[in-house]
């Protein structure tokens, strides 16, 4: 059995895209009751502050947004397109006036069989990757 850390704010206080890159193979893990829920991560994206135009926060901050401004280190779902959920976490150094980081997809690892059924999938293998679209069924969000 693996033992676990969780990720110190201080980790998530660095320039956006690196943090983004050192996301990559570490676990993202929900827990429901006695069930848990996990994944490595495969995929991610940074999105910077007012230089990154493909940034919710490039121009001002909004209500939408006010959350990549704040806290470091904390999770948020920023809700886009109608119907898309996205799992976000605040990044940036303190250069930067705002800043997160888009998980894009995990490797499913424990809880499987519950994510197939949040998913409403008949997928049965341990080896799918869950996407950006299905991150928030499989994990019961």
């Amino acid at each position: 059995m693996v033992n676990l850390k969780v990720l110190a704010r201080e980790f998530y206080s660095r320039d956006t895209v690196c943090v983004a890159q050192e996301l990559l193979g570490k676990i993202l893990v929900r827990k429901i009751g006695k069930q848990k829920l996990s994944g490595i991560i495969t995929e991610t994206e940074a999105y910077k502050g007012k230089n990154d135009p493909a940034s919710h926060a490039s121009k001002k901050m909004t209500e939408r947004n006010k959350v990549m401004f704040g806290q470091i280190g904390k999770t948020y779902v920023y809700f886009t397109y109608g119907n898309h959920f996205m799992l976000n976490a605040v990044a940036k150094n303190e250069k930067s006036n705002a800043g997160a980081v888009l998980i894009r997809s995990i490797e499913p690892r424990e809880g499987i069989k519950l994510m197939i059924k949040n998913r409403k999938t008949s997928i049965i293998s341990a080896n799918f990757l869950i996407s950006l679209l299905k991150i928030f069924p499989s994990l019961g969000l």
